[in-house]
């Protein structure tokens, strides 16, 4: 098939995409398909004539938040990944807590504050609390708050992202993520940095955090982070591919985090990770979503 890969973007997560599409280019060049790279710097990108689908390995605004699908859409070219309206909803953080909510999906307890409005909201939890900017990927202004004193400062750098923020309870116990593929949950991984916190440079240094794939849990551990993974895909309308983030707490209780709709694509990465432990390759993983698009369009 001729296929387009779009990567780079406009976000803060542009060197991460970079890495994303050139893995996922080389890919589908090996498993035989006409590969375009398209760095894209602008939203008035082009795409060759007769291309039969589009791989986004775009990460962050403009990628996951609905905008470059509806330029697709307008092209009448099919696309790998969700929707307009499930990628606009999942990349907004405050949006999917709400939907969360509505679907019983469970979600540790968090305040919604926006630029403007006049104090610090608090939360009723301990802390540490976890603020993040609502729509904003890869912990890029993201701070785990360990002292009150320490808010107004988390506070106004998650403003720097976005005019919306959340401020959430930090959930003490494991960080799994378990990838839904289709409609069906592959093995989870868990995520242990070697220091701190999960921030940007462990998700991106290699060798600063340790992945156990697939993860050490009982086969009813297992099942219940499989469950919710894909009841939080289907809650916010996701296609596809997506990456359900959970924190269990030490009395086994799952709380989802968010859900990616365009999960990274690095050597570093963990959908690969997911998928290799399910006996998916990473070149039968870009070939499967290519082809799950290109079917929508009626190209394959």
């Amino acid at each position: 098939m001729k296929i387009a890969v779009l990567k780079g973007g406009l976000s803060a997560e542009r060197e991460v995409s970079l890495r994303s599409g050139a893995a996922v280019a080389k890919a589908l060049r090996e498993g035989g398909h006409e590969v375009e790279e398209i760095d894209v710097t602008s939203p008035n990108f082009a795409v060759a004539p007769k291309t039969e689908a589009v791989f986004l390995a775009l990460h962050g605004t403009f990628g996951e938040d609905g905008q470059v699908q509806a330029i697709l859409e307008k092209m009448g070219l099919p696309y790998t990944g969700s929707g307009i309206e499930s990628s606009r909803l999942a990349f907004d953080k405050v949006a999917t807590k709400k939907a969360f909510a509505s679907a019983g999906v469970p979600t540790p307890p968090g305040v919604i504050m926006k630029k403007g409005d006049r104090g610090i909201r608090r939360l009723k939890q301990d802390l540490p609390w976890v603020v993040k900017p609502s729509r904003q990927g890869s912990s890029v202004g993201v701070t785990i708050v360990r002292r009150e004193e320490d808010l107004e400062q988390a506070a106004k750098l998650a403003f720097e992202s976005d005019d919306e923020i959340l401020i959430e309870a930090f959930i003490h116990g494991r960080e799994l993520t378990v990838a839904v593929l289709g409609d069906e949950a592959l093995e989870i991984v868990e995520i242990k940095p070697k220091s701190g916190w999960y921030d940007y440079q462990n998700k991106y240094t290699k060798g600063a955090t340790e992945y156990l794939v697939p993860a050490p849990l009982t086969q009813y551990q297992k099942l219940c982070l499989q469950n919710l993974a894909v009841q939080a895909h289907k809650c916010l309308g996701c296609r596809d591919i997506s990456r359900v983030d959970v924190r269990m707490d030490p009395n086994d209780q799952n709380f989802v985090l968010e859900v990616n709709t365009l999960p990274g694509m690095t050597e570093t990465s963990l959908l690969p990770k997911a998928a290799a432990a399910a006996g998916i390759s990473f070149q039968e993983l870009c070939d499967r979503l290519v082809r799950m698009a290109a079917r929508r369009g009626g190209r394959a």
